[in-house]
């Protein structure tokens, strides 16, 4: 016979979604009772709302990390991508969501881990011979991580009041559908036909560019 989850797993999953639904400003006492616990209960496990709050985090940041092994080309944007498409996973990708769009410190942590971890596969991709290596790999994965996570923001479907966590798969569907083409293309074939631009602001602000020369394909070209 199945036991149901203890009262603390259960007031977590019902928070994540109802967050993710209403955004962070919903009432503990709506999470209370998709939980099927008291309000008291919920103070009596976390102590207070960011108290909660911070639990959802640690709870997105585990999911992500452990479901993101083989995800690095379209960035963060993609991993959630992936992630929607399991239905148990929608309320995780839903409150990172509001949780990036409330801003905060909590938000700044957050996108600092994403992008820490991002360090670590794009590192991994280097070794596998998949991945150019950068003169700043922590810089070079912080701006992806933003850039990527900024993006996402702009097209949230939570702009609204509410965010229905049953159309999620199909939005993320279409917008993978709508950027991976262009970013992979912006990964594979330079942007800029040389490296001038950039020599001349290292040499305007360091100096000497320390990092290795490398060698990438003409644009209009893919190894």
């Amino acid at each position: 016979m199945d036991h149901p989850p203890p009262s603390d797993e259960r007031i977590l999953s019902a928070a994540l979604r109802r967050f993710a639904v209403d955004g962070l400003s919903a009432s503990l006492r709506r999470v209370a009772e998709d939980a099927e616990v008291s309000a008291g209960l919920i103070i009596h496990h976390y102590g207070s709302r960011g108290a909660l709050l911070e639990a959802c985090d640690r709870r997105a940041l585990e999911v992500t990390r452990r479901e993101k092994s083989s995800l690095f080309a379209g960035g963060s944007a993609e991993l959630f991508a992936q992630l929607a498409q399991t239905t148990r996973y929608a309320p995780v990708v839903g409150y990172v969501l509001r949780r990036l769009q409330a801003g905060g410190p909590l938000a700044v942590e957050l996108v600092g881990d994403f992008a820490a971890d991002a360090v670590e596969y794009f590192a991994d991709g280097e070794r596998a011979g998949t991945i150019t290596p950068s003169r700043d790999p922590q810089a070079r994965a912080q701006v992806l991580t933003e850039m990527a996570l900024g993006a996402l923001l702009l097209q949230l479907p939570a702009q609204r009041d509410q965010l229905d966590l049953e159309e999620l798969p199909a939005w993320f569907e279409q917008y993978s559908a709508r950027i991976i083409g262009p970013i992979l293309e912006l990964y594979s074939i330079p942007l800029l036909a040389d490296r001038s631009m950039l020599d001349a602001y290292l040499a305007a602000t360091q100096g000497d560019d320390p990092a290795p020369q490398t060698t990438r394909p003409p644009a209009g070209e893919t190894s």
